[in-house]
């Protein structure tokens, strides 16, 4: 879960929006959640380097975690805006539930191979695809509209604590008791949602009845990036940061490996680490944001991702990577968190979940792209070379930006 922008709820500081009951009891059943979907997605990264560590099959399996969300998020938007979100979110926790659960079982007991690795991550994927642009689209109801910047921030603040958390863990985990146990403690961890959903009463409405069909609101979902100048410059400028910036997200296991020769503790910590980056970034953004806004607070964050991936292709020791991931999750936060508020900015509330939708679409369609095309670039050229280009890529795309302003 994720992002936000500028002015707003800034006065009230970075946590305020836990003053809202609603948003706080969902908030920390998300952060347990999550802690848990880092473990899993740490062991599965690992695991298919004990499988077959070929920087494609590795990159893969970002893809296999990122790609469902590109395709199905869309409709799933538009599905989110004509039912129930809660009833919504509660089947498809309960669905990763079982699918986490079912991986885990089948690597505790031998069975799990590649195939099976990368199906139950198309699987999640799938799910996070319904999720994700639901779940954004009930925070405006959850807190007032002042807050509602800040509560966003908040989302990727509890994003990346359980990011610094779950793999520091994981690795822990893996190391002690085995490759299985992250996977089945994942499971163990949607029941937080489950139980906060299942206690959450949204405010009842009049029920609002659709004239138009499904198609044609998916419809109405497409022609956003036509007629809304300031989201159709967001969803670019977001091609031009995640097709880039996912280089090192699909190739860290390896720069783990082989570049800093550490294992699955070292790989933990250097996701942790990017984890506490972003949360310390976190701290002060609403201030930098309110000085600077969106477009400048995006340009930095773009620099710094560009910095760290060139940290990570040259450096060899391990405390300096973790230091570049400090610096990675710090610039990650912002840039994600920017270009989120902005969506949230431009589209209605009429069309939240579909206008939320079209930025997961493309946030997860670069990420899937990105990785499966730097684990190409990896394996014909090298670790070192693909993360130096991914670094050049995000200079030359600030360039391009200039012409894409956010929404003020």
């Amino acid at each position: 879960m994720t992002q936000p922008a500028q002015g707003g709820g800034a006065a009230g500081g970075a946590w305020a929006p836990l003053r809202h009951a609603e948003f706080a009891l969902l908030w920390f059943a998300a952060l347990i959640s999550n802690t848990g979907s880092w473990m899993h997605d740490l062991a599965a990264g690992w695991f298919m380097t004990t499988l077959d560590p070929t920087p494609y099959m590795v990159a893969l399996v970002q893809a296999a975690n990122t790609l469902p969300v590109c395709l199905l998020a869309i409709p799933a938007g538009t599905l989110a805006d004509r039912m129930d979100k809660r009833r919504l979110l509660l089947l498809v926790q309960v669905v990763m539930l079982v699918l986490a659960g079912l991986l885990g079982a089948l690597v505790l007991a031998g069975r799990a191979g590649e195939t099976t690795l990368l199906l139950a991550t198309l699987g999640i994927g799938s799910c996070v695809a319904v999720m994700s642009p639901t779940w954004q689209s009930i925070i405006p109801g959850l807190v007032p509209k002042p807050d509602l910047q800040q509560a966003v921030a908040l989302h990727a603040v509890g994003m990346n604590i359980s990011r610094a958390i779950g793999p520091a863990i994981a690795g822990l985990v893996i190391a002690t008791v085995g490759i299985a146990w992250p996977f089945l403690i994942n499971a163990a961890s949607f029941l937080a949602v489950i139980l906060a959903l299942w206690w959450w009463k949204p405010r009842t409405s009049a029920p609002v009845v659709h004239a138009d069909s499904y198609l044609s609101a998916l419809r109405i979902a497409f022609t956003q990036t036509r007629t809304n100048q300031a989201l159709r410059h967001t969803l670019w400028r977001s091609v031009l940061f995640f097709l880039f910036g996912s280089c090192y997200w699909a190739l860290l296991p390896l720069v783990a490996r082989e570049q800093l020769q550490g294992g699955p503790k070292l790989f933990g910590v250097l996701v942790g680490c990017i984890g506490a980056g972003a949360v310390m970034a976190a701290l002060g953004l609403p201030s930098v944001r309110a000085r600077w806004g969106l477009d400048r607070l995006l340009n930095v964050g773009t620099l710094a991702t560009a910095a760290a991936l060139a940290g990570y292709a040259l450096l060899r020791l391990p405390v300096l990577g973790m230091l570049t991931s400090l610096l990675a999750g710090a610039a990650w936060l912002a840039s994600l968190s920017t270009l989120n508020v902005a969506a949230q900015l431009a589209v209605p509330d009429a069309l939240r979940a579909r206008g939320m939708a079209l930025f997961t679409a493309v946030l997860y369609g670069s990420l899937a792209l990105g990785s499966l095309f730097w684990g190409q670039v990896a394996t014909h050229l090298d670790l070192t070379s693909a993360l130096l280009i991914a670094a050049g890529g995000l200079l030359l795309a600030l360039t391009i930006a200039r012409r894409l302003p956010l929404r003020a």
